[in-house]
């Protein structure tokens, strides 16, 4: 479900199909009656379970802040639509969607894709139509069999690995790195996030036998007290999106960047790194009301680690929906040990999860179930201490929409 695309489909008289079919046979085709937009980019492409979208707005903010302009292919929907397709750091405008949509329409694209493959196929036509400097590509989910695998990029990034999609990528850790390992091409250099010694091992023998150079964090680069050690050294003033994590993301991304053979400066590099905020990343939205999109236990874990570091000692209050079909009840257990509190509701997704089904899993004693119109629930601190907001990216959108 991508929010408001189904405005442009019914103005421009296109179908496609809402549901997930991973495979490139569609996207290879449609993108032969476009021109084959993909093939006129500079592309950076990015996967991995957790990290993507926050390394990518590194690299946005970083790449703006050396006078390059950028077009950035990105999942799920924040807000709708436009937010998924962005050029120099603003949404896509309506006016220019519309000429995108008009294009497909016309190369007789109408019933060959489904909801994602179509809007891949348009953030291709829409970038080579405006021709940013660079793109910065993120899968939509795994790699291998991704809609967005049909490039040949300039680096390919895996920021992470973990279970996720299970039903799709794989119920082990290596059957979910060999999706990832998918967007590896010959000879095009990998800089890659820490990852599990089972993901290493894939990551490690894919790269090798595809030629490609092998760029790993911890080893040929690192961030250690804001400072990034790798083919080159910056001194950063500073994060704003806070956590560990956050400097492993900004890590990636300058490496990233740099294994593209563009030219950084470290001024450049430090203003970009300090003034970064992607939405609802531990994104302060009032007075002691965070949002974070943590839906999977490796992301609960991160953000666990990030309140223990922001608020040493204190315990705070969650507010959390997600979708069926995630884990759960290992994502609620990581939040254990810093809640003070769960608050669980059900949100207006079709996969969404209900607040009674969610609470079923937790094994918290202060656990109640809410109505999601309640604004005072979400939006105000509790009486307690900080409270978080969290789960699916949908509830979050959701709220902010």
């Amino acid at each position: 479900m991508i929010p408001k695309m189904n405005v442009y489909k019914e103005r421009w008289g296109i179908d496609s199909d809402n549901s997930i079919k991973p495979g490139l046979e569609a996207v290879l085709e449609a993108l032969s009656k476009v021109g084959h937009p993909e093939k006129q980019l500079q592309v950076i492409h990015v996967t991995g379970t957790n990290g993507k979208g926050s390394t990518i707005a590194f690299m946005e903010a970083i790449l703006k802040e050396h006078g390059l302009s950028t077009g950035v292919f990105s999942s799920p929907a924040i807000i709708d639509i436009h937010d998924q397709i962005r050029i120099n750091g603003e949404v896509i405008k309506e006016e220019e969607l519309d000429k995108t949509f008009c294009a497909m329409k016309e190369a007789g694209l109408s019933g060959l894709l489904t909801d994602f493959e179509l809007l891949t196929i348009a953030a291709f036509v829409t970038f080579e139509r405006l021709a940013p400097d660079y793109v910065l590509l993120e899968t939509g989910m795994g790699g291998l069999l991704d809609s967005t695998n049909v490039v040949v990029p300039l680096v390919s990034v895996i920021t992470s690995i973990a279970l996720d999609h299970t039903a799709f990528l794989g119920t082990t850790i290596a059957e979910v790195a060999a999706h990832k390992v998918g967007i590896i091409k010959e000879g095009i250099p990998v800089v890659i996030g820490p990852l599990p010694d089972e993901a290493f091992k894939v990551v490690h023998e894919i790269s090798s036998r595809q030629g490609s150079r092998l760029i790993i964090y911890g080893e040929q680069f690192d961030m250690k007290d804001e400072k990034f050690c790798g083919t080159k050294i910056f001194q950063l003033a500073g994060r704003k999106m806070k956590g560990h994590h956050q400097g492993v993301n900004a890590a990636v991304a300058i490496q990233s960047l740099l294994a593209s053979g563009i030219q950084l400066d470290e001024e450049a590099v430090s203003r970009a790194v300090a003034t970064t905020q992607l939405a609802h990343r531990f994104q302060e939205i009032s007075p002691g009301v965070f949002m974070d999109g943590a839906h999977n236990p490796a992301a609960a874990k991160v953000l666990a680690e990030t309140i223990r570091l922001e608020f040493p000692g204190e315990k705070v209050d969650f507010v959390i929906g997600m979708l069926k079909g995630k884990d759960i009840e290992k994502t609620l257990n990581e939040l254990i040990p810093v809640a003070a509190s769960f608050t669980f509701l059900t949100f207006p997704h079709p996969q969404a999860a209900s607040g009674d089904q969610l609470m079923e899993y937790c094994q918290h004693q202060e656990k109640r179930v809410t109505n999601f119109e309640s604004d005072t629930i979400i939006l105000e601190k509790g009486l307690s201490g900080k409270k978080v907001v969290t789960g699916s990216l949908y509830l979050i959108s959701g709220i902010m929409n």
